[in-house]
């Protein structure tokens, strides 16, 4: 039995309801990193591949390399939370068509770690839910970036309590300036994060949708490793 690939909404009705990452320790050693252009009607993103998710970062540069994302579509789009793309089969898919089940045919060993967390602009692997995914292996190939929303220091302990979560000092210090998706923390790999480009992920989070959260105007994308 085939499962969509998604990534769990279950704190989503806790957390329903700025353009440049500011904190110091988010821009260092870029130019050590490989880097990846997106590009779609709305606009391009550069984003940046972790070297702490080796595993996560190979297999995102070896799909670029073969074109496996180009005419994909942001397939799954939810303001105020994320967009997702990577379903093979959103390539040409008839409008309405249901999306999320495609992949590569493998998944990829969860990469946690503590320094990497879901503050916009993080670019995340999707996978299927724990009831069949108890190891929290990633797709091969679906993967979201986060949008989120800023919290207050009050909002984040009510979080901490019923979450049974700690949000530590620099978690903090972004969710409250930045913003983003913290109950998406320690559940989903995040392997590399947007360099430039924010402002497309709200265009493309603004976007009108079905039932399904799939944009009703196809948003293609392309995408080539950049120095």
């Amino acid at each position: 039995m085939k499962h969509t690939v998604f990534f769990a909404a279950v704190a989503m009705f806790l957390f329903s309801c700025g353009q440049s990452v500011g904190n110091s320790n988010r821009s260092e050693a870029a130019e050590d990193q490989q880097k990846v252009l997106i590009s779609t009607p709305y606009g391009d993103m550069t984003v940046v591949l972790f070297n702490e998710t080796p595993q996560h970062r190979d297999n995102f540069i070896k799909l670029v390399e073969e074109g496996f994302y180009d005419g994909t579509l942001f397939h799954r789009v939810i303001e105020g939370f994320m967009i997702q793309g990577g379903d093979p089969h959103s390539r040409d898919a008839e409008p309405g068509e249901p999306l999320g089940r495609g992949g590569p045919g493998y998944t990829i060993p969860a990469e946690f770690h503590q320094e990497h967390f879901h503050y916009k602009g993080a670019l995340s692997a999707a996978r299927q839910g724990d009831q069949v995914n108890p190891e929290r292996e990633s797709s091969g190939s679906q993967f979201y970036i986060v949008q989120g929303r800023t919290y207050s220091s009050d909002e984040l302990n009510v979080f901490e309590e019923q979450a049974g979560k700690q949000v530590g000092p620099e978690r903090r210090q972004m969710y409250t300036s930045l913003g983003g998706a913290p109950h998406l923390d320690d559940e989903y790999t995040v392997f590399g994060r947007v360099l430039s480009g924010l402002e497309v992920i709200d265009k493309i989070a603004g976007q009108e949708t079905d039932q399904r959260n799939r944009p009703v105007e196809d948003i293609a994308i392309t995408m080539e490793l950049i120095d």
